[in-house]
């Protein structure tokens, strides 16, 4: 219920499945990425005691996003960085995907509502370099 796309021992992108369950805490990201990804399932009565973040210096060289599929049908499309195509994945209801290396991109297979969290300030157009997507046959292909 979790799945790793990586290319060259690198990690792409986490998917966590909407059926993924598991009792406690499980965080699926290595303390390293500046974005972090965990599953909590905690019983009745369960207490996160208050708390407040202390503030710690980050630094954060590139943008990892998450997205939170609310509804619809996405297919996310998967780059290396020369911009040569290598992987498509479909996501559903209550999947998420964090993307964390790498390009994407996306086309909606139905009408699709989607939640997203990246770091910020967004910087404009800075904030990322646009290339052409994988050929026509491919972006028809539902299930890839």
């Amino acid at each position: 219920m979790i799945e790793h796309i990586a290319h060259q021992g690198r990690t792409l992108a986490l998917i966590l499945r909407a059926g993924f369950q598991k009792d406690g805490i499980e965080f699926f990201t290595p303390p390293e990425f500046s974005q972090q990804l965990a599953y909590m399932k905690r019983g009745k009565g369960y207490a996160i005691p208050p708390h407040v973040h202390n503030p710690v210096p980050r630094e954060v060289r590139f943008t990892h996003e998450v997205l939170f599929i609310k509804s619809g049908r996405v297919r996310v499309d998967f780059y290396q960085d020369g911009d040569a195509y290598l992987e498509s994945r479909v996501l559903g209801p209550g999947d998420v995907i964090l993307l964390a290396d790498g390009g994407h991109g996306f086309a909606m297979l139905e009408e699709s509502e989607i939640i997203e969290v990246k770091q910020g300030p967004y910087a404009g157009e800075d904030d990322k370099r646009r290339f052409a997507p994988v050929d026509e046959a491919c972006v028809r292909l539902e299930d890839c």
